[in-house]
């Protein structure tokens, strides 16, 4: 009994240890993201999605497809009885961009249903390439599961930093860890289910 009770307590050791060292790759990735430089931001794409769930990201996809950086914005997961006037509420945007190159998503209900919205939107349009914008802590499990959704479509991560996401020192922010924590353990979620075919 007591070496099965040793046996228990070395293998969640070792799983704890797994986890805790994924976990902090997990968050170096998302902080690296930040780091000038790194992205892109010269490089164009066809269609600039942006993924519900935060001001920051609507902007960021107004701010890209005002600069060229897209033809097309599509929004995906937006509440069904929103119209496009009042997603966009205070943020500014033409009245010919409005017009011509904006569309709102009312399918989707989680990062999955997310993936699987815009890949049935981009073939619609025929087009092959996209700037993903979301939070930095949602881009690794959103990349997973647009990558398994559209295989060969060239997906950009434009990840936004939302400022109460306190990422440079997540441990001394109750609310930053638990996001973070949450976060991981779906990213987790997310491959295990891709593995199995689920």
């Amino acid at each position: 009994m007591k070496k099965l009770l040793a046996a228990f307590i070395v293998l969640g050791l070792v799983l704890g240890g797994l986890w805790l060292g994924g976990f902090l790759i997990f968050i170096q990735n998302i902080t690296f993201w930040q780091t000038p430089g790194v992205l892109d931001d010269a490089k164009e794409a066809e269609a600039i999605v942006v993924l519900t769930g935060g001001s920051e990201r609507l902007a960021t996809g107004l701010s890209l497809l005002e600069a060229h950086k897209g033809k097309k914005l599509f929004i995906s997961g937006v509440h069904e009885n929103l119209s496009l006037d009042e997603v966009l509420r205070s943020l500014s945007l033409s009245p010919e961009l409005k017009a011509c190159c904006v569309t709102l998503g009312y399918e989707a209900t989680s990062t999955h249903t997310n993936a699987q919205e815009t890949r049935v939107w981009m073939e619609s349009q025929g087009m092959t390439s996209m700037r993903l914008v979301t939070s930095n802590y949602h881009m690794p499990r959103s990349l997973l599961l647009f990558h398994a959704a559209m295989p060969d479509m060239t997906i950009i991560p434009t990840p936004v930093a939302p400022d109460k996401v306190k990422l440079r020192t997540w441990w001394e922010h109750p609310g930053t860890a638990n996001l973070l924590i949450t976060e991981y353990s779906k990213f987790l979620v997310a491959v295990i289910c891709l593995r199995l075919g689920i």
